[in-house]
């Protein structure tokens, strides 16, 4: 029986990663193929399915728009939790026309590491992805005690659109926990390749795109004695809107890409070997999907190891040579996702 290994990641706000993962595994056993699943992430949305912590918390903290919003931390074990960024600051939080990362703050993630801390944890994972922000992560620091001024010395408003103003940063003392950060891109923060890439999708016309990049040329600028400039080269740094960059500047975070560290936790290149075939589905295959995030991560190691893939997907907009590429448009259930599992298994394996 042909062995396959199946990869599944959230279809935002549609399916959720477990979701995408059992329809994929549906439908390829459908097929007659033997099947090992995996929840798979990038450290944005599903991060906290992918690893699966026995115990979660609740926790009220502030929300992208201000608003106060309940986000879940994650505990692995006493010592060590894991957020996901988004839900304290997500972009899923507001329709389209409510989108306005000027007046969007990263606060909430701050004030989830401080419950962590609270709560006894020596360790935190924090997944950077799906943000409503671009506020280079400075919103979370101020939730643990940094400070924003401008140049006469007030504090600047807790927004994005406020660090044109920035004149000069007031640090904390560092936080008593070990961070580690996982980046769902590999954009550094500065340039036309960096934060700004996701701009349009936060709700940034090109205006308020270069205004709030000018503020992150400003932030790295009045960080330079906390080495800002230098962590701004970081792959990942401009990760969540430069949340990357404020975990590394603030929190001292160690960054990593989030796909490579979840797929290494799911033991997935030990798997390889010997399997027939990997499968993975994501709502929209472009260019971004070979950029730091779980499917170009999860293509580049079947590749190494010669074993073939392919992809499901409602929209594919690019479709790389070597890959087979099934796609259907429209808005799909999870039947509609193993219907196409199964087809994309039959068609590749040549199964009758």
């Amino acid at each position: 029986m042909p062995r396959i290994i199946a990869v599944g990641q959230a279809f935002k706000g549609s399916l959720s990663a477990v979701e995408v993962t059992r329809a994929l595994a549906a439908g390829a056993e459908a097929a007659g193929v033997g099947v090992e699943a995996i929840v798979g992430s990038d450290g944005g949305d599903g991060l906290l399915d992918a690893i699966a912590p026995p115990h979660r918390t609740l926790h009220r903290v502030t929300g992208p728009m201000g608003t106060p919003v309940e986000a879940a931390i994650g505990w692995v074990d006493a010592g060590t939790a894991v957020i996901e960024s988004r839900l304290a600051c997500g972009v899923a939080f507001l329709p389209f026309p409510q989108r306005n990362p000027e007046r969007a703050t990263t606060r909430g993630v701050g004030e989830l590491l401080e419950a962590a801390i609270a709560g006894g944890a020596r360790q935190v994972v924090v997944g950077l992805g799906g943000s409503a922000t671009m506020d280079g992560g400075l919103g979370a620091a101020r939730a643990w005690g940094w400070r924003a001024l401008d140049a006469r010395g007030r504090d600047l408003p807790d927004h994005g659109g406020a660090l044109q103003r920035l004149a000069s940063l007031v640090p904390a003392e560092p936080l008593p926990v070990q961070v580690l950060a996982l980046a769902d891109v590999a954009n550094r923060l500065l340039g036309l390749e960096g934060a700004a890439v996701y701009a349009r999708q936060k709700g940034a016309r090109a205006a308020a795109r270069d205004r709030l990049m000018g503020g992150l040329e400003r932030l790295v600028s009045c960080a330079a004695q906390w080495d800002g400039p230098s962590f701004a080269e970081q792959p990942g740094a401009g990760a969540a809107g430069g949340l990357g960059f404020g975990l590394l500047c603030f929190a001292r975070a160690r960054l990593e890409p989030g796909a490579s560290w979840i797929m290494d936790r799911a033991g997935f290149e030990d798997r390889l070997p010997g399997a027939d075939l990997v499968i993975i589905a994501e709502a929209t295959l472009d260019a971004t999907s070979f950029a730091g995030k779980l499917t170009g991560t999860v293509l580049d190691r079947a590749r190494s190891h010669g074993v073939p893939a392919v992809v499901v997907t409602p929209r594919a907009r690019t479709r790389p040579p070597d890959v087979t590429v099934i796609a259907q448009p429209g808005r799909w259930s999870s039947p509609d996702l193993s219907a196409m599992a199964e087809r994309a298994v039959r068609e590749t394996l040549r199964l009758p």
